[in-house]
């Protein structure tokens, strides 16, 4: 049982760390606006990660 409640846990910090390492700190923000906004179910948190994110697109 704790295998599936950590699994998650540890899948996302990896994920956060890819995302910081390839995009710096606007990706990581990015990252946690989109997880908040998913996980808190309010778009306006996921559509501000969305827009960073195509910021972060469109620079690169």
């Amino acid at each position: 049982m704790v295998i599936f409640q950590l699994l998650p846990a540890v899948v996302v910090r990896g994920l956060e760390q890819f995302v910081q390492w390839r995009y710096g700190p606007m990706g990581l923000l990015c990252f946690l606006l989109l997880v908040a906004g998913f996980r808190l179910r309010n778009g306006t948190t996921l559509a501000l990660g969305a827009v960073v994110f195509m910021m972060l697109m469109a620079q690169a």
